[in-house]
């Protein structure tokens, strides 16, 4: 396996790499800011972690962002 396979692969996974650098952050950031604790317990950044996994595990299913 050379190195543009592999990076084919992990371009594919883009949209879940998205969710947990840039919406996780943002999403605890957020929270952090505005004094929201984080539901059940979690923490800020957990909670913004499920959902920017999440976010990204459902726009890499449906093959964007949006539509």
């Amino acid at each position: 396996m050379n190195a543009i396979e592999i990076l084919k692969g992990l371009g594919a996974w883009g949209p879940v790499f998205f969710g947990v650098g840039f919406i996780a952050p943002l999403i605890a950031q957020t929270m952090d800011a505005l004094s929201v604790p984080g539901p059940f317990g979690l923490g800020t950044l957990p909670f913004g972690l499920a959902l920017g996994v999440g976010a990204g595990l459902v726009a890499k299913l449906r093959g964007g962002w949006i539509g």
